[in-house]
């Protein structure tokens, strides 16, 4: 029998649910005749904003509840910020899909113009230990201290004048039509962009082949090319967000780019590898420039963490 309704899980985030009303409309672009019901949850990571995300339990705190409403069939799909997804997925669970990217470099919001024009002091907010390790290294004379909540909440903070700047990623501002408050975007050559940064990824049981067809028209393999490769240099690195890491591919035709960064939290240390090969080896790709970085001296920064 066809199936006639679709459950997507989803958090409860002004842009988590534009990122689920999106997926929805686009499946029914594809198939007309499926009714999709939204199902938002509010995450763990939704729930503990005091402090880093490192400190509470990571990004996994904001999909855990969704995945669990797959595993328990309370929804068939679920839609997340690829950035958020753990390098390693529970038992029974795939991602399904990846849509075309968004912008994914980071943008800072600020009544300055932008970080060089900061004076010595300024309070850069972020709850990125990446961003927060890369202020460090490339303007030491500027202070950042933890941000976290929904996007329209961290501008609330800024408008309050608790912060100087915010840094947001682009993807999600310009997603919600904000893009008019970033002063300027952050150069992906020095703020390498987080894993998935910038993707909507799309989660489904294994078993559940019926649901991953569904989902087949909205993936994009030039993203998929790329994220392989990003997310398997996070893997070999150990997937942690208790360190600094990124990792960022571009596809030109044939032949995939990826950028790796490991930083030390302070700052003090930031090695980054860039390293090309053919798409089709996208995720041995990653794992070349990951064990660059570990002979570099990632792996004293990782150990030492």
């Amino acid at each position: 029998m066809p199936l006639k309704t679709l459950r997507i899980a989803t958090r409860q985030s002004p842009l988590a649910l534009w990122q689920a009303h999106f997926v929805k409309i686009e499946l029914q672009r594809h198939w007309p005749d499926l009714s999709i019901d939204l199902i938002p949850m509010k995450t763990s990571g939704d729930k503990f904003l005091s402090d880093t995300l490192a400190a509470v339990g990571g990004k996994g705190l904001f999909v855990k509840e969704l995945e669990q409403a797959l595993l328990d069939h309370r929804a068939d799909i679920a839609v997340h910020s690829l950035k958020d997804v753990p390098a390693h997925l529970p038992t029974g669970l795939l991602l399904g899909a990846f849509l075309s990217r968004e912008d994914p470099r980071d943008a800072l919001v600020s009544a300055y113009p932008s970080l060089d024009a900061m004076p010595a002091g300024a309070i850069i907010g972020t709850a990125s230990l990446r961003r927060a390790a890369l202020i460090k290294h490339y303007y030491p004379q500027l202070a950042t201290a933890v941000l976290r909540g929904n996007v329209n909440s961290r501008l609330n903070k800024l408008a309050s004048g608790v912060f100087d700047g915010i840094i947001l990623a682009a993807a999600g501002l310009n997603r919600l039509g904000l893009d008019d408050q970033i002063a300027t975007i952050l150069p992906s050559e020095q703020f390498v962009p987080a894993v998935g940064q910038g993707v909507l990824a799309l989660e489904c049981r294994i078993d559940d082949p019926a649901i991953q067809a569904l989902l087949l028209p909205l993936h994009d393999p030039a993203t998929a090319r790329c994220v392989i490769a990003e997310r398997a240099c996070n893997e070999r690195l150990g997937g942690s967000c208790h360190v600094p890491v990124a990792a960022h591919a571009t596809l030109h035709q044939d032949t995939l780019q990826l950028t790796g960064l490991v930083a030390s939290v302070d700052g003090t240390v930031c090695l980054q590898e860039r390293l090309s090969g053919p798409a089709t080896d996208a995720e041995q790709l990653g794992f070349t420039v990951a064990e660059i970085l570990l002979a570099r001296g990632a792996k004293a920064i990782l150990e030492a963490l």
